[in-house]
This record gives C-alpha cells, sequence and structure tokens, in this order.
C-alpha cells in the first residue's frame, strides 16, 4: 500500500419504495456477511461502543460487556439475519433493516477494495473494533438512518426467533419433496406461502416473483394445489435464482455495494419483478403486477398457469 491508507468499504442495502416490507432480501444479506467474514472471524472484540441505547429494539444493558472482549468464531446467516457465534458460547444476531449499512475500515488486507461512501457520522450507532491476528484488524461500524436495523443477543441455550423457521433455501435440506411436504393441505396462494418463513426460511418478495416465472407458476395458485412435479421444479429454481443472485453480488435496486465497491448487477436480469408493462422475455404479453396481502407480485398472464 505503500503507506497509503484504503478508503472504507460500504456494505449496504437501500430499496425501491415498493419493496420496504421486504428488505434486506437473502442474497444482499449473504454478500453482505462475505464482505465482514474475512475481517471478522477469528477477530476478537477489543472495544464495543454504542452510540445510542437503541435501534429499532433497545441493546442488552449489557451489551458492551458481554461482547466486548470476546472472539467471533463464525459469521453465518440464518435467512435475512447475520449470526455471530462469540467464544463465549453466547450469538449475536443482526439484521439490516430498510437503510443499514457495515463501514470497514483499517484492514490493510482490504487495499483493493474501497469505495466512497456517503453515510453521516451522526447515524454511526455501532461501532466494533476488532483485533485480527492475522491481519490486525479493522473498525467496523454500522449506519442506521432510519433505525429499522438491530442487534440482538442470545445467551447458551436460550430460544431465539429464529430456532422454528424452515429450512434454507440454499441448503441441503431443501428440495422438492421438503417444499411439497410444507405446502400440503395450505389453501393460501403459492406467492404467500413461500414468503412465509416456517415454509422456507429468508426467502423474499424479489426471489419469489422470478422463480414463480421461471417455474411458470402463476401467484395465484393455490399452494396446496401444486403438482409433484412442480414444487420439484420450483423448489430448483429458487436455489437457481438465489445462487445467480449472489454470483452477481445482491440486487443492486438504487446502490447497493458488495465487498469490492461494484454494485451488483442481478437486477438487470430480472424477469418479470419491477417489470409491470415491459413485455415478456419469452412470450413478449405485458408483465402484470398484482398486489397480494399488501405486497406486489409482477408476473407473465401467459407463461405462467
Amino acid at each position: 500500500m505503500n503507506g497509503e491508507k484504503s478508503r472504507p468499504l460500504n456494505l449496504h442495502l437501500i430499496f425501491q419504495p415498493w419493496e420496504v416490507a421486504a428488505i434486506p432480501e437473502l442474497p444482499e444479506v449473504e454478500t453482505v456477511r462475505r464482505g465482514l467474514a474475512p475481517v471478522m472471524e477469528g477477530a476478537r472484540f477489543a472495544k464495543v461502543t454504542l452510540n445510542r441505547p437503541d435501534l429499532r429494539f433497545p441493546f442488552a444493558p449489557d451489551f458492551i460487556e458481554r461482547v466486548q472482549g470476546q472472539r467471533l468464531t463464525r459469521l453465518s446467516r440464518r435467512a435475512k439475519f447475520l449470526r455471530a457465534d462469540l467464544s463465549s458460547g453466547e450469538t449475536l444476531y443482526m439484521h439490516l433493516g430498510m437503510s443499514g449499512r457495515f463501514i470497514i475500515e483499517g484492514d490493510p488486507a482490504l487495499a483493493n477494495f474501497t469505495h466512497e461512501h456517503a453515510a453521516n457520522p451522526k447515524h454511526h450507532h455501532v461501532v466494533f473494533e476488532m483485533e485480527h491476528p492475522v491481519s490486525g484488524g479493522a473498525t467496523i461500524t454500522f449506519n442506521d438512518p432510519r433505525r429499522f436495523g438491530f442487534m440482538e443477543l442470545v445467551g447458551v441455550d436460550e430460544p431465539y426467533r429464529l430456532d422454528h423457521i424452515g429450512p434454507e433455501p440454499l441448503g441441503n435440506s431443501f428440495n422438492g419433496p421438503v417444499l411439497r411436504a410444507a405446502l400440503k393441505g395450505k389453501k393460501s396462494k403459492i406467492k404467500a406461502a413461500l414468503l412465509d418463513q416456517r415454509v422456507v426460511a429468508g426467502l423474499g418478495n424479489i426471489y419469489v416473483c422470478e422463480a414463480l416465472y421461471r417455474t411458470g407458476i402463476s401467484p395465484r395458485r393455490a399452494a396446496g394445489r401444486l403438482k409433484v412435479a412442480e414444487t420439484d421444479a420450483l423448489a430448483a429454481h429458487i436455489k437457481d435464482v438465489l445462487a445467480a443472485a449472489i454470483e452477481a453480488g445482491g440486487s443492486s435496486l438504487r446502490d447497493f455495494a458488495n465487498t469490492d465497491g461494484k454494485l451488483g448487477y442481478f437486477q438487470h436480469s430480472f424477469d418479470v419483478y419491477g417489470r409491470e408493462g415491459e413485455d415478456c422475455t419469452s412470450c413478449a404479453a405485458p408483465i402484470k403486477r398484482i398486489v397480494q396481502s399488501g405486497r406486489s407480485s409482477f408476473f407473465c398472464g401467459v407463461c405462467q398457469r
């Protein structure tokens, strides 16, 4: 680096107005996780600073005492949450909310990963100063203007809200037979059923629309009446569309940035989402938008039955 200090990385999510109830989606959270993991896994929380007592929910009154000094042994994702396993045996769950972002500064290993950001420092609510045995460390700042994000500490063997949600869609435990069993007898529409976290974890509005289109299933279909071949195909397409979005670096609906400061480009590959009135890429019929349970569903009335 020749003594030059790298500019901070900015890992954040900002979405279109119609999608505020669904964000952040799984691929975006996974992209952020992959950006944080190299500087947080194996590192010790040398200093923890809270600049306010709450975000969406209040911080635990002993939050600093329970996190500071601990080592982050593993950073994973459960549904749309970041999960940090601490050396104490406790778990820190983090949710980005509507406008949450993590800013990484100070790790020399990130010399080639820079991104200018416009994050207002008055919204720097949480600061983690990390000591890493290899890179030396970094400062991780959580900035959240709207304060819909949150961080919750869960004690050893303490139950948490994520304990009873469905399988991870990218995991080996999710497939056609598992999806079929979860949908059996459901009278709700398939779009609503797939957004039920008890059916499958972390699946959001954008990728449900895309997966249903790729499978040729209308969002108006009754969930419990899908055929065996349809549930098998739907499970496969859910995996494929999520994997493609992660590979592309998340869906840059406005200015989501990944670890190297580049915007995600999967949104340019959307077949139906956000394309109301545009031609279907398969049959040229206009893409339709309907509202289901307060959420926008985009689909092709010709290709999807």
